[in-house]
C-alpha cells in the first residue's frame, strides 16, 4: 500500500520504520493546509526539533484534471541543495531526507513566531526591507547560478514540470479560455521555452516565503529549472501590483514596491 502522510498511524510507522524517530517516540502531527500540489505535514518532536515533510501528489486537488509527475518532489530536493550555496545563510529550509520511493522529502520547519509574507502584504503590512530582501534574494539566485552554469545549468536542464505546472496551466489553459488573448499567450510561451539564462525559480512569490526575525525563508522549488529569468521577475512583480489594486488606499506603496 502506497503511504499517505495525511494519515497519523501510516506517517508514525513510517518515521518508525525508517529510522527517523526512535522505536517508542510519538512526535505531533499536522497537516498543513493549502497543500494543492503536495500533501504537507508538520512533524514536532518530543525534543522540539521540527520537520516538515512534503509528498507530491500525481494529480494536484484543483477542480480541472491537473496531472503531474510526483517525482517533481525530487527536483525540489536538488533545488534546496543547491539554492542553500546561492542564496543568503537562512534563506533555505535544510533538507533533512528524501525518500524516492514515497516520494516525499523531509526538511527543517521554520521556527515560530513566523507569518506568511502573502497574508502581511494583504493585511495591508507592507516594508521595503522585505523587499529589497526578495529582490536580493532573487539577484542571488540568478546570477549566483549563471556564474555556475556549466554545472547547473545540465543539472537543472529538463523543464517539464515547469511546463505542466507553469506554462500550461497558465498560459496554455488561459489562451484556450481567452481567445482574445491566444495569440499573445502563445508567442509568450513560445518566448519563454527559447530562453535558457540562468536558473529559474518558477515559483517566487510573496506565497512561498515566510517572515521570520524580519527575514524572509523562500519555499516550494519544485518547478525550478533553466529558462527565462524574466519569468520569475514578472511572476513577482503580479503580486505586488494585485495587492496595488485589492488596497487601493495603499496603491502608491505598492506599486514602488513593484519598482524596487
Amino acid at each position: 500500500m502506497s503511504l499517505d502522510i495525511e494519515n497519523p498511524l501510516e506517517l508514525l510507522a513510517y518515521l518508525r520504520r525508517e529510522g527517523h524517530i526512535g522505536a517508542a517516540e510519538t512526535p505531533e502531527m499536522q497537516t498543513l493546509a493549502g497543500g494543492v500540489s503536495n500533501r504537507t505535514v508538520l512533524v514536532t518532536r518530543e525534543s522540539g526539533e521540527a520537520w516538515v515533510l512534503k509528498q507530491a501528489l500525481a494529480k494536484l486537488r484543483v477542480q480541472v484534471d491537473w496531472f503531474s509527475s510526483p517525482t517533481r518532489v525530487h527536483r525540489e530536493a536538488t533545488g534546496l541543495r543547491t539554492l542553500a550555496a546561492l542564496t543568503p545563510p537562512g534563506t533555505i529550509p535544510a533538507l533533512l531526507f528524501e525518500d524516492h520511493t514515497a516520494h516525499l522529502i523531509g526538511m527543517t520547519a521554520v521556527a515560530q513566531p513566523h507569518a506568511n509574507w502573502k497574508q502581511m502584504l494583504l493585511a495591508g503590512q507592507l516594508e521595503l526591507d522585505h523587499v529589497a530582501q526578495f529582490g536580493r534574494i532573487l539577484a542571488s539566485i540568478h546570477g549566483g547560478a549563471w556564474r555556475r552554469r556549466a554545472t547547473l545549468a545540465p543539472q537543472f536542464s529538463d523543464r517539464s514540470f515547469f511546463e505542466s505546472l507553469r506554462l500550461e496551466p497558465y498560459y496554455g489553459y488561459t489562451a484556450e479560455q481567452l481567445p482574445q488573448a491566444a495569440g499573445f499567450l502563445r508567442t509568450l510561451i513560445a518566448q519563454t521555452r527559447q530562453r535558457a539564462q540562468t536558473l529559474v525559480h518558477g515559483d517566487y512569490s510573496p506565497k512561498n516565503v515566510l517572515v521570520y526575525n524580519g527575514r524572509l525563508v523562500l519555499l516550494d522549488h519544485e518547478v525550478i529549472h533553466w529558462g527565462d529569468p524574466a519569468f520569475d521577475i514578472g511572476f513577482a512583480m503580479t503580486h505586488f501590483l494585485s495587492k496595488a489594486h485589492y488596497l487601493p488606499d495603499q496603491r502608491l506603496d505598492f506599486a514602488q514596491a513593484a519598482r524596487a
